[in-house]
């Protein structure tokens, strides 16, 4: 069995064939004993390759059919039907108009409310239309009123014409002596109004003709301009450009991504809203590299079904998932939906003040470190004034980085304290030597011991301010004004902890008493020096700065992370992890550094806490920090020397230096000297000579001897400026003391 060749066909033929056979290439020539015959049961497959049937054989209903089928699917037909979908869309928008400019608009308002139950909003929305219709029928009487008070005065405004006209003829009839000028003006506007008439009938016509083809036009440039907000479905299948990526959000994109989510209850109530859903969305406003919005969502939908599909939600609207950030603001019902300009997060942000300006000062007390951009494109600002600081992250995202920007900016007013540990000890904090009175660098047990020591030393300085605060009689705390007094001993106090994980896991270090130096026990010595930190130190200025990895309860304790006051977090992998970084209540409304994209939103942190400028009704604000390099920081640093001047950066001890007692030591320094006044200015060499290796004898002055002093009720007098100190004294006030603590005990 085979097909035959159509008469004339030179082509080869396949032969019909069992299904599985391989093929067999046979021509008209071959003769009818080399074709296999198959049984009629066969199952064949098969191919004809022969001659296009001639066109003229078609059915004339076929015929047409192609005709038409070719003619409605050209290039030429779809440009020709999109051209009049623009007037489709356009007298769409003007109709929307009409009826907005009579009152449809609070129509649409009055249904959508009605749809979500939102009753007080149809009143609300009932008064405003019964105000406009009220407003709209005065504005009509008006112009009613107006018209017949012109009409009333025709006669008075011919009079005064005629009697002008007339007044101007007597002018130039006088002027050319000759009588007949005074109908001059009369002739003239007898002129003016026949041209009129004539220019009126020769347009007339041409204006009929025009007319039509001018309103078209108009309504074709209406539409082309108003394409996004259609929602006319074989509009938008005309125009693909209206879905491209690049097409900005509008009403319209909004609610059809909504409404496409997947979410019964969400589809039926905005199928349901006379406005197809319009009334739930606020005004979109431009918010720097995107827009922002709030939907205020129908019964029977919550705003953790919305948070669930995020993903969804912004593909729906043509985006990543990274590029659209859901927060539940202060309105009950609502979220608020921030969305990026495609591929706007992925363009870099500017370098930092830090880096391209000299002009850039610091204020402990005032200033604001110029920390990044936030979303919006706006500066990112931050007051570190008595905050305690925690930045934490997942590794190898920009923590360090972020947190030494805050540094190399505070750096910048000289009366600002730095001790540091940097217990990762790669060289991210070598720029400080010559700034920071201590620095630790390195991730062995030893740098854990001395960046313990170093927090339980700024404990010491915290209980010291505190007395001397409580003996000053400061009604107001520690002013700017005290803290930037010299030898205060107010100044700010900055403890930085960079891994403080380390910290925290070292409970295998342990002291002679058997202490472990990390843990989360109330016996861990780290531990402890970071609760009575975060107690009481910012009341006195000195404020723990602490950067760590993936928080969990062992590495991070939850009080050490609750004590924090400036909380923020880069990229962490899990919601658990964000709850710890900034607190359950932020994630739960909507903060998510769980969301950021691994490796490539480095130093984009999520912010909580009063340092930061928080949009109102947001839980956190998302801010794309400067990223200032090591070689940048380094540069950044030297221009902060140039200014503070050098001091010598002492590095930290695994072995706590043993306190000393400054009234034991000046016990000593006094001994055997004359009973003359002594100059407090000159006690200060005194004592570094007597103890050369005790840091705070060379940072002493004068003033805080003096202030010293007087705390323990020894008389010291002042004349010309200068303090002085009779040994005698002294020796009477330190020996009444030492009488009194060895009574107490």
């Amino acid at each position: 069995m085979t097909v035959e060749p159509m008469h004339g066909d030179e082509r080869k033929v396949i032969p019909l064939r069992r299904p599985g056979q391989a093929p067999r290439l046979f021509t008209d020539g071959d003769t009818p004993d080399e074709v296999e015959l198959f049984d009629e049961d066969d199952v064949l497959e098969g191919e004809v390759v022969g001659e296009e049937v001639e066109w003229e054989a078609l059915p004339v209903l076929h015929r047409a059919a192609v005709v038409v089928r070719e003619t409605v699917t050209s290039d030429a037909a779809r440009t020709a039907a999109r051209q009049a979908s623009y007037l489709v869309v356009g007298a769409s928008v003007a109709r929307r108009r009409w009826k907005d400019a009579r009152g449809g608009r609070y129509e649409r308002m009055m249904s959508a409310a009605e749809a979500v139950g939102d009753h007080e909003a149809v009143l609300k929305w009932a008064e405003l239309a019964a105000q406009s219709h009220a407003d709209r029928h005065a504005r009509r009487m008006e112009r009613a009123a107006n018209w017949g008070r012109h009409i009333e005065r025709l006669p008075l405004y011919a009079k005064g014409t005629a009697g002008t006209m007339g007044g101007l003829g007597v002018l130039l009839a006088v002027a050319e002596k000759d009588a007949a000028m005074v109908a001059a003006p009369f002739l003239a506007m007898a002129d003016v109004v026949q041209w009129a008439i004539h220019m009126v009938v020769i347009l007339w016509g041409p204006a009929l003709v025009t007319a039509p083809i001018v309103g078209l036009l108009a309504l074709w440039a209406t539409g082309r301009g108003n394409l996004a907000a259609s929602d006319i479905a074989w509009v938008q299948a005309l125009n693909p450009a209206a879905e491209d990526d690049e097409a900005p959000i509008t009403p319209s994109v909004v609610v059809t991504a909504l409404r496409d989510l997947g979410i019964p209850t969400l589809r039926k109530a905005i199928e349901a809203m006379g406005d197809a859903g319009a009334a739930m969305l606020s005004p979109i406003r431009i918010a720097g590299c995107g827009v922002e919005l709030d939907v205020t969502l129908p019964s029977g939908v919550s705003t953790e079904e919305i948070d669930k599909k995020r993903r969804k939600l912004a593909e729906n609207m043509a985006r990543h998932e990274y590029e659209l950030f859901i927060t539940i603001p202060a309105k009950a019902h609502t979220v608020r939906l921030w969305i990026a300009d495609s591929g706007a997060l992925d363009e870099p942000i500017g370098p930092s003040p830090l880096v391209t300006g000299t002009s850039v000062r610091a204020d402990y007390y005032r200033g604001r470190a110029p920390w990044g951009q936030t979303l919006r494109g706006d500066a990112a600002t931050v007051s570190v004034f008595q905050q305690h600081v925690l930045i934490t992250g997942k590794s190898n995202q920009g923590k360090t980085a972020s947190l030494r920007a805050l540094a190399l900016w505070l750096a910048l007013d000289p009366t600002v304290e730095f001790r540091i540990a940097d217990l990762k000890g790669v060289g991210d904090w070598r720029m400080f030597e010559g700034i920071a009175t201590e620095l630790t660098q390195g991730p062995a047990d030893k740098h854990i011991m001395a960046a313990t020591h170093m927090a339980e030393d700024a404990v010491e300085e915290m209980n010291r301010r505190i007395e001397a605060l409580k003996d000053s009689g400061a009604e107001e705390g520690v002013t700017r004004d005290m803290a930037r007094a010299a030898g205060s001993g107010f100044h700010p106090l900055v403890v930085i902890v960079d891994e403080a994980q380390k910290a925290y896991m070292a409970s295998h270090i342990k002291d002679e008493a058997g202490n472990p130096y990390g843990g989360k026990s109330s016996r861990s010595r780290y531990f402890k020096a970071v609760r009575e930190l975060h107690n009481q130190g910012r009341a006195v200025n000195v404020t723990l700065w602490q950067g760590t990895q993936d928080p969990t309860d062992e590495n991070l304790p939850k009080i050490a992370r609750e004590g924090a006051h400036l909380r923020a977090s880069l990229f962490l992998a899990t919601e658990s992890q964000a709850k710890m970084a900034l607190g359950e209540a932020p994630v739960d409304q909507g903060a998510a550094p769980h969301k950021l994209r691994d490796g490539i939103d480095l130093g984009t942190v999520v912010t909580v806490g009063p340092g930061v400028e928080i949009p109102r009704g947001q839980p956190s604000v998302t801010i794309r920090t400067h990223f200032v390099s090591g070689k940048e920081a380094a540069a950044a640093a030297e221009r902060v020397k140039k200014q503070r001047g050098l001091i010598a950066t002492r590095e930290g001890k695994a072995e706590k230096v043993a306190p000393r007692s400054l009234l034991a030591d000046l016990d000593e320094v006094l001994m055997g000297r004359s009973d003359d006044e002594v100059r407090l200015s000159h006690l200060p060499a005194l004592l570094s000579q007597h103890a050369p290796d005790h840091e705070p004898y060379r940072q002493i002055t004068g003033e805080q001897i003096a202030a010293t002093l007087k705390g323990y009720d020894i008389k010291v007098t002042k004349t010309g400026n200068v303090w002085r100190l009779m040994p005698a004294d002294f020796r009477a006030g330190f020996a009444r003391i030492t009488t009194e603590d060895f009574s107490q005990e």
